[in-house]
């Protein structure tokens, strides 16, 4: 197969040879490998890679995927890492609006007119940068004659793959994992990594979230080498029965390839490590296992973030250990009351939260574990119970953090087209995506399947959210559709439904609005109230603000529906640089950087500021949500 720009331009292709979504459990070669936390089957290619800028399409040096090409133009970038930050191509920040606005026009395909397809609307774009990746890594002979997958953790925005100068695939999907097979293309030695990775695709229309604008390898790039069973997949359904006295754990796993007489072994352990429960199979593509049974289990939640670990073996048929998987869960029960109340574990469930995009003043949105790390700290310790992950699936590491720590999830789908709907004007949905497009429907379904099949097992996620503020339709009730179809244990949140009412009884488990006043909400709760009311966002936090919160605090006493919601937002997009002028470190903000279109400082609306120092107002919300963190 040979690779096409013509991609770009189609809302229908978004993945090309790209691996299924599975999850993100952890896979190791022995017992004592997973007894450490160290496999030896991945291999890490962050760090140094080779690096050229096209200014667009039609400038990208012919063959500068093959081995033979001469790198001459090239210069070394970081990865993980942003084209834009590492001086290639301009800064900038924008909210509603997309990048190109006041310099290009440019309608969804199939929308104005419906039989257009914008054939040539990226893929012969002047303003369609595209960065060029080389990097060569070594086969071992430990690791020649076994499957090789490649994981790219999160590209931004479209990216195209080659191997030894032979294509390999193509993925979009910003902010979820993109994985391909090596096998076919690598040998033993020295061998050539290729990507091209483009600013703009029909992906762009998709991801219009309030946030700075970057392209490029912006997290970890990994190998895996696969044994001879592999575990593909691993599914955990634990569940608490009715009256909280045990719990029942059902596992699946699936397999690739099955070799003869494998045998596959499940585990349950305790938080301390004691086993209680161990079953043996026949491995089979489709693994299943008997119910696994807890009697008095300990049920997760925000102060009891118990979590219990189960452990897949693979033996072949002489008994030696092909793989070892693992994974956590948590035994607890979210559901909604007649009357509309949220439950968790039986109790009323209250949200304290905060929005939270992935930031560093140093790195952009190519966060670091230490970064968040140093994030999770100051949500701990300010009564801070709940992270909504806007607008889009955030690194793996921090929904482990989260099921460690016990903070509730709502896990967002990468989605967000404000600016095909909602103009300064007011609302006007004529070419707004995905809609009832149905060009567009199944890639927001493939975001919605992505994020699901790779999140699935974290206790922590109570929710799964359609994405922000992309106004209503027929595409998004499908993916509402899917989420109850695939996962009965879970709520589904949507907001935009608000602006189109005659889905509301189609999306969403939740009465959801930004910024209501707490009257209002008073008004809608003391009425013919169909959903618990949830604020997805409120309480902007920009400037001196946030000091009516107790106002909406007190709506949790009058109204057993009031749920809470989720301050905007958590910490400030802004980039530390060094003047110019004075040669000193500067914090700078969006229009900074001559970047137009820009929604300028409306970037600046944390409770701590973007190098994590907290301001006046995190004082303010850590003593009002100290009422209810119990």
């Amino acid at each position: 197969m040979e690779a096409s720009l013509a991609w770009l331009d189609q809302p229908e292709t978004f993945r090309v040879n790209e691996l299924p979504a599975h999850s993100d459990h952890q896979f190791f070669a022995s017992p004592e490998e997973a007894a450490a936390g160290s496999s030896s089957l991945t291999r890490s290619l962050d760090g140094q890679w080779q690096f050229a800028f096209a200014a667009d399409p039609e400038l990208i040096p012919a063959g500068f995927y093959a081995p033979a090409f001469d790198e001459a133009g090239f210069a070394p970038i970081a990865v993980p890492g942003h084209i834009e930050l590492a001086g290639y191509a301009k800064i900038q920040y924008t909210n509603t609006s997309y990048p190109w606005d006041g310099h290009e026009f440019r309608r969804p395909a199939y929308t104005t007119p419906a039989t257009n397809p914008q054939v040539g609307q990226f893929s012969r774009a002047s303003d369609n940068y595209v960065g060029l990746y080389r990097k060569t890594f070594t086969l071992t002979d430990d690791w020649a004659d076994r499957p090789l997958t490649i994981q790219f953790a999160g590209v931004e925005r479209a990216m195209y793959l080659w191997c030894n100068g032979e294509f390999v695939g193509y993925a979009e999907d910003s902010f979820t994992p993109s994985a391909f097979d090596l096998t076919p293309y690598v040998h033993r030695g020295k061998n050539l990594i290729a990507v091209a990775v483009f600013r703009h695709s029909t992906a762009s229309w998709l991801e219009d979230q309030d946030f700075f604008r970057f392209t490029g390898i912006f997290r970890s790039v990994t190998l895996q080498s696969l044994p001879a069973t592999h575990v593909v997949d691993l599914a955990l359904d634990a569940r608490p029965n009715a009256d909280f006295t045990a719990g029942t754990l059902a596992v699946t796993a699936k397999l690739s390839p099955v070799a003869n007489h494998a045998k596959a072994t499940v585990t349950l352990a305790d938080a301390s490590g004691q086993v209680l429960a161990t079953q043996v199979t026949a491995a089979q593509a489709t693994t299943t296992w008997p119910t696994l049974t807890v009697p008095q289990p300990h049920l997760w939640s925000h102060h009891n973030p118990y979590l219990y670990q189960v452990q897949v073996t693979v033996t072949d048929d002489t008994g030696a250990v092909c793989e070892v998987a693992t994974a956590a869960t948590g035994f607890r029960r979210i559901e909604v009351t007649p009357d509309h109340m949220v439950l968790l574990n039986g109790k009323r469930l209250i949200i304290n939260g905060v929005n939270r995009h992935e930031w560093s003043n140093l790195r952009g949105r190519a966060i670091t574990e230490a970064d968040m790390a140093a994030d999770m700290a100051t949500i701990r310790t300010h009564h801070i119970n709940a992270v909504r992950t806007c607008h889009y699936p955030d690194q793996l590491e921090w929904y482990r953090l989260c099921d460690t720590n016990g903070i509730y999830v709502m896990a967002e789908t990468n989605l967000e087209t404000h600016g095909t709907w909602q103009t300064p004007a007011g609302i006007e949905p004529t070419y707004n995506v995905p809609g009832s497009v149905k060009q567009w429907e199944a890639a927001v379904l493939d975001r919605a399947k992505t994020q699901y099949e790779t999140l699935k097992n974290h206790p922590s996620i109570l929710f799964w959210s359609l994405g922000n503020e992309s106004y209503a339709g027929d595409d998004i009730a499908a993916m509402n559709a899917y989420y109850k179809r695939v996962d009965p244990t879970r709520l589904v949140h949507y907001e935009g439904v608000v602006h189109n009412r005659q889905y509301e009884d189609q999306i969403s488990d939740l009465e959801s609005r930004m910024y209501t006043p707490p009257a209002e909400v008073a008004e809608y709760l003391s009425g013919e109230a169909k959903k618990p009311f949830l604020l997805c966002e409120y309480m902007h936090s920009m400037g001196n603000s946030v000091g009516g919160l107790n106002e909406y605090l007190d709506l949790i006493d009058r109204f057993d529906d009031y749920v809470g919601g989720f301050i905007w937002d958590f910490k400030d997009q802004a980039l530390t640089v060094t003047d110019p002028i004075t040669g000193q470190p500067v914090v700078r903000y969006g229009g900074d950087f001559d970047d137009r279109p820009s929604a300028y400082e409306f970037s600046g609306d944390g409770l701590v500021f973007a190098d994590g120092t907290p301001k006046p107002a995190l004082q303010e919300v850590s003593e009002d949500y100290a009422r209810y963190d119990d």
